[in-house]
């Protein structure tokens, strides 16, 4: 499935093709040409509730969603029109986390879970199958079956990764290397700590856990492209990077990952999980900076090895 689209480009403009896939893991919005090794994913931003989950959840349909990265993949939708491929996870991070191992499994949440040894995202309820939402919300009254976990990472956890390998191996074949920019969003109190006094507080988090996953060059150029936004940027605290950075980021390979986390009060509203009356416009600004990443290591642009 393919639909088309007028994008602006010095002198005039071009005719772009977006190329659609979707399955029950994810959705796929390709360029009909790639111009850039950027792969731009959005594995929180799933909004497809199962009616089982919701009846069985001791949560209403509103803090359930309250750890969605809701509407980030929208945000992120031009990626295509600049020649990089965004991939968003359809299902909620409630139901199944995508940036955590397949192995990080609660045995408070999950029958038939031998402990394993200490994880502090399972032991905070936080595993691949999650125990609490935002402000440790319990989600279930008693436990899952392991057989309803196994089903869950075999549908959605797994499709989704080997699908997101594919397009970074295509990076590296057609451009010798490649940069994922995975796409997140922050509760605004997340960042509250975070100000100095008499300094404003940061709007972006960029991670590369601490230089691991992500050279210097690739997250100087990802800082510039939201400071030139107007946006101010701060690197790896409070968030580094989780699973997704970890597993992917291998800059001596010349494969980059950096996690990028937007304040979800610049375009929503967080109570009510509502865009703001101005969304299109700070839509039209994330726009800007998808196209200076994806242009800045397009074709014939590519990094030194870190």
């Amino acid at each position: 499935m393919f639909k088309g689209f007028w994008r602006k480009k010095k002198p005039g403009y071009i005719f772009c093709m977006t190329f659609r896939t979707v399955t029950e893991a994810y959705c796929l919005l390709r360029p009909a040409r790639r111009d850039s090794p950027v792969v731009f994913s959005s594995p929180h931003s799933g909004r497809d509730y199962p009616r089982a989950f919701l009846a069985a959840t001791a949560l209403d349909t509103r803090l359930i969603r309250s750890s969605e990265d809701a509407f980030v993949d929208e945000l992120f939708a031009g990626a295509p029109g600049v020649g990089a491929p965004l991939i968003a996870a359809r299902v909620p991070r409630a139901y199944l986390d995508l940036n955590r191992a397949c192995d990080e499994l609660d045995p408070a949440v999950i029958e038939g879970i031998v402990r394993n040894p200490h994880n502090p995202r399972v032991t905070s309820g936080l595993g691949v199958i999650p125990r609490v939402v935002a402000q440790g919300r319990a989600i279930y009254r008693g436990k899952i079956p392991l057989a309803e976990a196994e089903t869950r990472l075999r549908l959605h956890w797994h499709p989704y990764h080997d699908a997101l390998r594919r397009l970074l191996d295509e990076a590296h074949l057609e451009f010798g290397q490649a940069v994922l920019v995975d796409c997140h969003s922050m509760p605004h109190e997340a960042i509250e700590p975070q100000g100095r006094p008499g300094h404003p507080r940061p709007e972006v988090v960029l991670g590369d856990r601490f230089g691991a996953s992500a050279g210097r060059e690739v997250m100087e150029v990802i800082e510039a492209a939201f400071r030139r936004a107007g946006l101010r940027v701060v690197r790896n605290a409070p968030f580094a990077g989780a699973y997704i950075t970890q597993s992917y980021g291998r800059p001596s390979r010349r494969q980059h990952a950096v996690q990028i986390e937007i304040d979800r009060a610049l375009y929503m509203d967080e109570v009510r999980i509502e865009k703001r009356p101005d969304f299109a416009a700070f839509q039209r600004l994330i726009a800007g900076v998808v196209s200076e990443i994806a242009g800045a290591f397009g074709s014939g642009q590519a990094l030194a090895a870190e």
